[in-house]
Formats: structure tokens, C-alpha cells, sequence
């Protein structure tokens, strides 16, 4: 069940773009609407537009001023060119919402896991089972949400409800094991049922802006406290345990936020802190294969404990968020999931490989797959835009222009 938001349009012409001419451009019709004002003056829409691709881009693709340049593009030419954004817009929306598929059965071994093992009677099992891994997961995952329902994104957001509701229910398994302090669930428990229940007001445009200020204001501090004290905890014992650097972390956080609430930042910083939680959820993420593969460093023999199945899953699930985090030209999106599919996916099967844990017939096609993945989401994205090169296609990802 995915929601879309409205179609609105795009071509426009100007009436002082006809003045003079043997022919005049037909009325539009009734039922679409006029756009906010552009630098093209007062354009009327014509063609339906995918409400993700970013204004600017769009226009580039057309020539809204047909009889005043030496080569006018057919009306027709214009119409095929929106037609297929169009397309290209719905598939890359129906490969982040596939991403769900992997997604879940990445989880759901485990969950069925801990099930019969709860079942039987063996709660000692779920003690080997990180809670505070899965906890980092999880206020990841939370975090992201609020990224994606701000932005709309309607397949992002079922991934990451997702990503949130399996791991949830992973830490309540944990919990009736003994694995887990039951205090600590019950606080996690009203974060989750808090921040579920804000997202999706938020989303549906029915919760106050004070208080979603509130929840990114929480989950910006949050991130900020827990992301350095996962990357110092990842090289313990080579160096001292200490939760010195969430502690600092936690403080810069407050101040930040403090200060931009009270108005001491400039506009373009507290844009900035606004974005951090995302990034420090993306940052989180994007550590995770680093970690692995640090882990695996010193203990080459903890590899033999890695399933190449569920690392594959995640592979793919990230590779098929690519093509929509680039066509809309998210930067956030797009490194994540280029990161999490990349490293996180295909170095580890690499590392598995190396270590003689996997077969290179089931490497080598995985490795293909992948690459040839992003190579058509790049060569697709840079057809549809009417470009030369997938580098405009990155610059523009990347600065925006």
C-alpha cells in the first residue's frame, strides 16, 4: 500500500512566448492549476509533473520560450520527454518500496529464532544477541523516519517503519528473555510509540510545527550523543572504554540546539542543525561496515559467523533505494545507500570471499549484479534528464546545479 502524493504539472508556455504568431496555444483545461511564480513569468501548465524532481531540473528539460530560441522543441518531443520523467519517477518510487521485501527478511530469521527459543525455554540463547546494537539500529532507523516523512517520501518511509517496528520487536523478545533491563525497554518502548505516532501526524499535516520541533530537537541530540560514542566503542580494547565522547557529544548537542532555538545562529546554521539528525543517522549507518570489517581485522575466524544471505539482503535492499535517492536528488539518501550497498553489502561478501567463507560462484554474480545495477540507474538517470554525461547528473546531486 503506497501513498502518492497528488500529480501536478510541469510544461509551461507564456503567453508572450505566442505574441505575433499565426496560432495561439489552446486553453488549458480547467482542472490543473496555475504554479507559483518563475523567473519564466507567469507559466501555465500543461503536462503532469512528478512531484519529486527537483523545479529547476525540470525546466531544463523543456523550452519554455519555443519561438524565441534558434532550435524550438516540438510540442510533441516536450511531451514524450515529461512522459517518460514520469516513468522513470513511478519505477525508481516502485524499487525503494521492493526495498522493503529484503528488508524484512533480514529480520525475520531472527525473529522466528528467538520465538522457538522463547518457546522452549531457552532464554540463555538470546543473551548472545547485542541489545545495544539493536537499540543503535533502531534510533537510526527512528531517525530516519522523521527525515523522510518531512520529506515525503511515502516507499522511504514504509522501509524505515519497518526498520523500526522488526527491530522493536527483536528488543521486546530480548526483554521477556531477561536479556534486556526491563526499565530500559519501557523507555524505548514510549520513544518508539512517541516517535511513530508523531511521524506519521507530521506526515498526514496534522501535528503542530512547535512540536515536531520538539521530537527533531530530540532525535538531533540523540544521534549527535550516540554517534562518537559508537565510533570510539568500535576500537575498544585497543583503546580505553569510556563514555567520555558521548557525554562531550551529548553537550555540544544541547548548546546547538539551544543556541538555535534562542536565535544565536545564523539562518544558514540552523538550516544546518536541522539536517544533522539525518546525517548522524546516515553517519550511523555507514559505521556499521567499518565496525564489521575492524571486528573482522582482529578475529579473521568471527567471519565463519556471518551469514552471506543476510548480507546480501541488505545489499540489495540498499541497492534498490539508488535509483530514487538519485533521481531526486537527494545527497543523504543517495550516500547511504550507495555506502550500505557497497561497503556494508558487497566489501564484507569481499572480506568472506577473501577469507575463504563463500564460493566465488556466489560472489562473482553478486558482485556483477551489483555494479550493473548502478551503472543503469546512473546511465537511465542521465537519459531521462536529457543529459551527456552521468556526471552532470552527480554534480547536480551533489552542489545542486
Amino acid at each position: 500500500m503506497l501513498l502518492f502524493p497528488p500529480i501536478q504539472t510541469s510544461l509551461s508556455f507564456t503567453s508572450s512566448s505566442m505574441k505575433n504568431t499565426a496560432f495561439s496555444p489552446p486553453p488549458p483545461p480547467t482542472s490543473l492549476y496555475p504554479t507559483p511564480h518563475h523567473h519564466h513569468h507567469h507559466l501555465l501548465l500543461l503536462f503532469p509533473q512528478p512531484p519529486s524532481i527537483p523545479h529547476h531540473l525540470f525546466l531544463k528539460t523543456y523550452n519554455p520560450h519555443p519561438l524565441r530560441h534558434r532550435s524550438p522543441r516540438p510540442l510533441s518531443a516536450a511531451s514524450d520527454k515529461a512522459s517518460e520523467l514520469h516513468q522513470w519517477d513511478s519505477m525508481t518510487a516502485r524499487f525503494a518500496a521492493a526495498s522493503n521485501v529484503p528488508f524484512l527478511l533480514i529480520q525475520l530469521p531472527q525473529i522466528l529464532l528467538n520465538a522457538r527459543n522463547l518457546l522452549s525455554g531457552n532464554r540463555a540463547a538470546l543473551l548472545a544477541v547485542p541489545w545495544l546494537g539493536m537499540l543503535t539500529g533502531l534510533l537510526g532507523n527512528l531517525t530516519l523516519l522523521s527525515y523522510f516523512a518531512k520529506k515525503r517520501e511515502s516507499e522511504a518511509i514504509v522501509v524505515q517503519t519497518l526498520g523500526v517496528v522488526s527491530i522493536f520487536v527483536v528488543l521486546a523478545q530480548l526483554a521477556a528473555a531477561g536479556a534486556m533491563a526491563r526499565p530500559v525497554f519501557s523507555a524505548i518502548s514510549a520513544v518508539v510509540l512517541l516517535g511513530l505516532v508523531l511521524n506519521f501526524m507530521n506526515y498526514f499535516g496534522r501535528l503542530d510545527s512547535g512540536l515536531w520541533l520538539l521530537w527533531e530537537d530530540f532525535i538531533t541530540v540523540s544521534g549527535l550523543s550516540v554517534l562518537p560514542q559508537v565510533m570510539w566503542s568500535t576500537f575498544v580494547p585497543s583503546i580505553p572504554n569510556s563514555i567520555l565522547p558521548g557525554i562531550v557529544s551529548c553537550t555540544v548537542g544541547v548548546a546547538v540546539v539551544a543556541m538555535a532555538r534562542i536565535g544565536k545562529l545564523p539562518e544558514d546554521w540552523v538550516k544546518f542543525v536541522r539536517s544533522i539528525s539525518g546525517w548522524t543517522a546516515t553517519l550511523l549507518f555507514m559505521w556499521m561496515p567499518i565496525a564489521q570489517m575492524w571486528t573482522t581485522y582482529l578475529n579473521p575466524d568471527n567471519i565463519k559467523g556471518l551469514s552471506a544471505l543476510t548480507i546480501l539482503l541488505g545489499m540489495i535492499g540498499n541497492a534498490l533505494m539508488i535509483p530514487r535517492a538519485l533521481f531526486i536528488r537527494d545527497l543523504m539518501w543517495f550516500t547511504g545507500a550507495s555506502w550500505a550497498s557497497i561497503l556494508h553489502g558487497w566489501g564484507n561478501l569481499a572480506c568472506m570471499y577473501f577469507f575463504d567463507s563463500i564460493s566465488s560462484a556466489f560472489f562473482f554474480p553478486a558482485t556483477l549484479s551489483l555494479f550493473l545495477w548502478i551503472g543503469a540507474a546512473l546511465w537511465r538517470d542521465t537519459a531521462v534528464y536529457g543529459y551527456n554525461t552521468p556526471l552532470k547528473s552527480l554534480r547536480e546531486l551533489a552542489f545542486g546545479r
